[in-house]
């Protein structure tokens, strides 16, 4: 044993190391667990129950893999340093699934799509033509295009996108022979030099939901909110969910605007179906405590609930069926109609059409973004029990 030590003094680089191994675990089985990450805006793993079944199919080996981890101590240090080493040291493009452009923009990777995707995208188009010639004239399908197909030049040089546009004619074609199509490939090209979209996030901008708004009032001959007659109400350091995947070390933060509204949303509580709706909370249109956090996009409307309502200034009623690039653009509507029902069909499981009549809606509205239409497994729910 004496040799042993004598020939490891020998030798101090090793005795550094085998120190700092022997710190580092004792740091981290003492290095206290957590249950979210704000920097990746996910939940983190938690210490798994054993039971020597999921032992021995390997099941609680995986668990307790993933708790060492996600919960070792200084991860948003080493999530840091790893994403300064992929972009300054091997000048990676691509970080987490999204594609590093200019600008400071990051772009979520889309290059084919994917096997699911392929077979889940037509099940969509059908799905929304399919309820569209149930309820003729009362439908327009607005389908927001990627930051990607409006800033191609900012794209990294030669990425392979998809053809978006090619995909874009192919869903309007078919969905438009039963639905109003609303294309806002035009208006957002011709305004391209605006803040259309996040830095940092997948969403579109307050600017960019006003001007998919304005463009749906001028083929609904409404009269568009005015923002000049509201106070808007800067939110700065938004680091959004592109940001949590690629966790890039040089990201610019974006700020989000919403404007100061009279109008209420209430929540409902809809496990009775749509004939036994149970109001869950009533509030304004912004969840304040969200605007605190790193998910500062889920304080519009508070997040996603299955059904909710919102007060509104104008006339008639409209039923937005929608995904989160909605969540920005409703408020607007309040300037045109008297009721305004979300709807979310990934929180949402009950007829639509039940929906519908008994709520009385005038319109329809369908709001998705490409990237979550060709991809979204719950727009079936759109034909659950028909009505006629």
């Amino acid at each position: 044993m004496k040799s042993f030590w004598n020939n490891l003094k020998q030798r101090p680089v090793l005795l550094l190391f085998f120190g700092f191994l022997f710190g580092f675990l004792v740091l981290d089985g003492l290095w206290p667990n957590r249950e979210f990450s704000e920097l990746e805006n996910k939940k983190l793993a938690q210490f798994p129950d054993f039971s020597l079944e999921s032992l021995l199919r390997n099941e609680w080996t995986a668990k307790y893999g993933d708790y060492v981890k996600e919960q070792v101590a200084f991860r948003d240090g080493w999530i840091d340093l790893q994403s300064r080493s992929e972009t300054l040291l091997f000048q990676k493009a691509e970080v987490g699934g999204q594609l590093l452009g200019g600008s400071d923009m990051l772009f979520t990777k889309a290059f084919a799509l994917k096997g699911s995707e392929e077979r889940q995208l037509p099940r969509n188009i059908g799905a929304v033509s399919q309820f569209a010639a149930r309820h003729p004239g009362q439908v327009t399908f607005l389908l927001a295009p990627s930051a990607s197909l409006i800033y191609p030049e900012k794209l990294p040089f030669h990425a392979p996108m998809l053809d978006e546009n090619a995909f874009l004619d192919e869903i309007f074609a078919a969905v438009g022979e039963s639905a109003r199509i609303l294309d806002l490939r035009e208006p957002f090209t011709a305004h391209k030099d605006e803040y259309l979209y996040y830095r940092t996030d997948h969403h579109w901008t307050s600017g960019g939901a006003y001007l998919a708004y304005t463009a749906f009032c001028a083929q609904e001959g409404l009269a568009p909110f005015d923002p000049a007659a509201h106070t808007a109400v800067e939110v700065p350091e938004f680091y959004g969910t592109s940001y949590s995947s690629a966790r890039n070390w040089n990201a610019v933060p974006d700020v989000i605007t919403y404007y100061e509204l009279p109008s209420r949303q209430t929540i409902w509580d809809v496990t009775g179906g749509p004939q036994a709706l149970t109001a869950l909370s009533e509030d304004d249109l912004y969840d304040q405590d969200a605007f605190a956090t790193r998910d500062k996009y889920a304080a519009f409307l508070h997040g996603n609930p299955g059904y909710s309502t919102v007060t509104g200034e104008g006339e008639g009623s409209i039923l937005v069926i929608k995904d989160s690039y909605a969540n920005c653009f409703v408020p607007y509507l309040t300037a045109n109609y008297a009721r305004i029902g979300v709807l979310d069909l990934r929180n949402y499981s009950y007829s639509v059409d039940a929906l519908m009549q008994a709520e009385g809606y005038d319109q329809v509205l369908i709001l998705y973004n490409f990237q979550s239409f060709k991809s979204d497994g719950y727009l079936y729910n759109l034909n659950r029990d028909p009505i006629g």
